[in-house]
């Protein structure tokens, strides 16, 4: 019995411990480093890979049998349309041209005679008649020669590049033989497959930024200009063709191209990643509150980015999420902060005790 007070003096400074503990709402102040949510422009990405091809290309050939008599062109030189670019004709060919001119000129003046004493009433109507038939016939001939001559003069159909030529001067050539190759590298069609999952997403007009490994980290933009009509039942997927313009002409066909696809453009909230913490399948960041006690916040999260998440639901622009420190921080505590982590200082130096 004699115990009993003694008991009693020990609970007594307990009892005042743990009032004491619970006096301190929140806990001890914890200093912490924050990062200001901000809204950006995002947009998502389909990657696929594709061919460059020019907006226009031909092999250039010969039409008809016969010797290379000129040269106009020199290997990869940038040409107009209607340049001329080969010839194959011959001095009888040019003479007969220039004698049927003779032969229309002189068929000219006789019509104009026999039509001026035809309106006389001092010639026949079947010499006029006469006239007019051979001036026809005249220049029905001579435009057979010029058709000829033309054959054997090759001129680029378009403004383009040249590639290296096949021939040399005093080669036969026959229907068919290359020459070479024009291309028209102002814009150039860059084709590739997309799984037809994303079908609703594609249209004229959608951007594309395209890379390739011979030009390291330069990005090359474009649009889709068209989707084929048919899934290729194979992959389940649809070719689709995008327009890259070239105005430096440093893109070839033939090149191969890492493509993306940016669709469902928009604006949201992103955080750093380290400020997202997962429980179970729910997702939630520490925000640092009015009063300067940290607040558990479940979030909802979109796409992941190099060192960001986006946020859906849950936060909007302006809030202050915890970036370190949010792993020791408990709901209702105070904070704080240390520094705004802007990203144009490292850890290190938000760490470091300030003067």
């Amino acid at each position: 019995m004699r115990l009993r007070p003694f008991l009693l003096l020990l609970i007594a400074p307990i009892a005042l411990g743990c009032s004491n503990v619970l006096a301190q709402p929140g806990g001890k102040p914890l200093q912490v480093i924050a990062y200001e949510v901000a809204e950006r422009a995002l947009t998502d990405r389909i990657e696929a890979l594709g061919t460059l091809k020019s907006n226009e290309s031909v092999v250039l050939t010969a039409s008809v049998t016969e010797t290379v008599s000129a040269i106009h062109f020199d290997d990869g030189e940038r040409v107009q349309a209607g340049h001329l670019l080969v010839e194959m004709t011959s001095e009888e060919e040019h003479a007969l041209l220039d004698e049927a001119k003779v032969r229309v000129a002189e068929a000219e003046r006789q019509y104009d005679r026999v039509k001026l004493l035809a309106e006389q009433r001092t010639a026949s109507e079947s010499l006029y008649d006469e006239r007019k038939r051979d001036l026809e016939i005249a220049r029905a001939s001579l435009a057979a020669l010029e058709s000829r001559l033309a054959d054997r003069l090759l001129r680029a159909p378009f403004d383009g590049v040249l590639g290296l030529r096949n021939i040399s001067p005093g080669a036969l050539v026959e229907p068919g033989d290359a020459i070479t190759t024009l291309d028209d590298d102002s814009v150039l069609k860059l084709d590739f497959s997309v799984p037809s999952v994303f079908l609703p997403d594609l249209h004229p007009g959608l951007r594309i930024t395209a890379k390739a490994r011979a030009y390291g980290n330069r990005t090359f933009e474009g649009e889709v200009s068209g989707i084929d009509s048919r899934v290729n039942p194979a992959t389940r997927s649809i070719q689709v063709r995008a327009i890259l313009p070239n105005p430096d002409r440093a893109l070839k066909p033939g090149i191969l191209m890492q493509v993306e696809l940016l669709r469902n453009p928009r604006r949201s909230a992103v955080v750093p990643e380290e400020a997202l913490q997962q429980l179970g399948t729910d997702h939630f960041v520490m925000v640092i509150g009015a009063d300067d006690n940290a607040e558990r916040r479940t979030v909802s999260i979109g796409a992941r980015l190099p060192g960001f998440v986006e946020i859906t639901e849950g936060l909007t622009a302006g809030e202050r999420v915890i970036t370190h420190g949010n792993d020791k921080v408990r709901p209702g505590q105070p904070v704080i902060l240390k520094a705004l982590d802007d990203g144009s200082r490292k850890l290190q130096d938000m760490l470091e005790p300030s003067e």
